[in-house]
């Protein structure tokens, strides 16, 4: 069965990006999240098996948006992406609950190493 991924990101390019990449892998994109208020609320909605989940973001940032979701459900797995050099923020987000990094610009090899060590 297909795994269910919901993809958060503020720019709509890398959410096309990363949902071309997972689909072309066989994983079905559940939901498309602008921010991170939007990713909580799109989460209960779909029940997703994995969140990728952008730090950098209006409203409420990955971070706040991990730790929210992790007490919605907390064996949620959320693989965070950020871009270079936010190294204190991809801490936070590990200790948080993030099972995983990916770090921009996305090369859709490790994009799809990530997502088969956490989820299959």
């Amino acid at each position: 069965m297909a795994k269910n991924i919901l993809i958060c990101d503020d720019a709509a390019f890398m959410r096309m990006m990363i949902k071309d990449i997972l689909t072309k892998n066989g994983y079905n994109v559940a939901g498309e999240a602008e921010n991170g208020l939007k990713a909580v609320e799109k989460f209960k909605e779909v029940n997703p098996d994995l969140v990728l989940m952008d730090i950098t973001m209006p409203e409420m940032d990955g971070i706040q948006a991990l730790k929210e979701i992790k007490k919605i459900d907390g064996g949620a797995k959320v693989i965070m992406c950020s871009a270079m050099g936010q190294q204190a923020m991809v801490i936070e987000s590990i200790q948080a609950g993030a099972k995983d990094f990916i770090v921009k610009p996305f090369q859709a090899e490790r994009v799809i190493e990530a997502v088969k060590k956490v989820v299959g």
